[in-house]
């Protein structure tokens, strides 16, 4: 059974959704372990790329986590930034993630066209992100293209087998 799409709402997330985020991550991504410190260095360091989905209920179905980086040279999986580059070249999607109910309802899609707007107005001139799970059709349907690169190899295999970096460009 899915969430009604009317009756959800993505809005910014605050230090008490963090348990939260914690538990969803938990059942949505087995395969992608991050320690809570992660979801909470992130939320210090950019809390205006840190968002959640909100069911009328109250309940959190889902998260966005962004913030400003470098262009191909994403952050390794479950690591500290410490703090954003002061010369950031591109607006990263560390990680958008839905509860099963939330999926299909054209949340994932709301957020990815909010986060590109902010990126926008920010004066970026691309996203980025790493897409694992197959997620890439998702992907590829929100603008973004798949950018092979030899030199990204190694370290996408530290996300996935399947992992592809992809790129969105905004101007």
């Amino acid at each position: 059974m899915s969430a009604d799409s009317n009756a959800l709402h993505w809005r910014r997330m605050a230090a008490g959704d963090l348990a939260a985020v914690s538990r969803m991550a938990a059942i949505i991504h087995t395969g992608f372990f991050e320690e809570d410190a992660i979801y909470s260095e992130r939320l210090e360091l950019y809390p205006e790329g840190c968002h959640l989905l909100q069911a009328a209920s109250g309940e959190a179905l889902g998260y966005a986590i962004t913030h400003p980086w470098r262009l191909y040279s994403m952050p390794a999986l479950n690591s500290m930034l410490e703090r954003l580059p002061t010369t950031p070249s591109t607006y990263y999607l560390h990680d958008i993630a839905l509860m099963p109910a939330a999926r299909g309802t054209g949340a994932a899609g709301r957020i990815v066209s909010l986060l590109a707007a902010h990126a926008g107005e920010q004066g970026f001139d691309t996203m980025s992100l790493v897409a694992v799970n197959n997620s890439a059709g998702f992907w590829q349907k929100h603008g973004f293209e798949i950018d092979d690169r030899p030199e990204l190899e190694a370290k996408l295999r530290t996300y996935s087998d399947d992992a592809r970096f992809m790129l969105r460009r905004l101007r």
